[in-house]
């Protein structure tokens, strides 16, 4: 479950007030739920058989095979994370010292439906897995991506100072550029940035 829990994207997600980055994966087998608020990360693993005995726990009424369970579970939660959750489905959450608690209530063949993820602090290496190296990857990634796109501006600035030494004209003026300067890219963007972060 938490090797295909790495293909899954982060997605934004908010309850009340709070906004949190949450992944889940959901097998016929159990599910896996990763959430974070940037300060601290929470997880929960559950097998059939745990989801089996807190879901006779939540729904007595409730009959239901497990594996219907754990699709009902994630046809809830999946629009959740598109940004689209069911007009019938209702998400709560609750912060404690212990870790945290996300609530759903919705209704399932006509009844009440209730279910709590009881996330606990995720493992370092965990985090680690899931947040910090792909953040540190992408970061790497974009970094050479300005390179080259830097690169790439400055050999057409040579390129447009070589037509213009040749006698070369602008059919349209508004297509006119100033030459660019890494230095002062370099610095605006970070000035954007520091203004943006405060």
């Amino acid at each position: 479950l938490e090797s295909s829990l790495l293909t899954q994207p982060w997605a934004s997600v908010c309850f009340g007030e709070s906004t949190f980055l949450a992944k889940v994966c959901f097998r016929d087998t159990g599910y896996i739920l990763l959430i974070s608020d940037l300060s601290s990360v929470w997880y929960e693993s559950a097998d059939a058989e745990a989801v089996g005995q807190r879901s006779k726990e939540l729904n007595k009424r409730l009959m239901v095979h497990v594996s219907s369970f754990l699709n009902h579970l994630s046809n809830l939660m999946c629009p959740l994370l598109t940004g689209q959750p069911g007009a019938t489905t209702a998400f709560s959450c609750h912060r404690s010292a212990s870790g945290l608690r996300l609530h759903v209530k919705s209704e399932l063949s006509g009844l009440p439906f209730y279910w709590d993820f009881h996330c606990c602090p995720a493992p370092l290496e965990m985090v680690f897995r899931h947040l910090v190296r792909p953040l540190i990857q992408m970061n790497l990634v974009l970094q050479c991506q300005v390179q080259e796109l830097i690169s790439l501006l400055l050999q057409k600035d040579a390129e447009i100072e070589d037509y213009r030494e040749s006698g070369a004209t602008l059919s349209r003026d508004r297509l006119r550029t100033e030459t660019f300067q890494e230095e002062t890219f370099q610095q605006n963007f970070m000035a954007k940035v520091r203004s943006g972060a405060s």
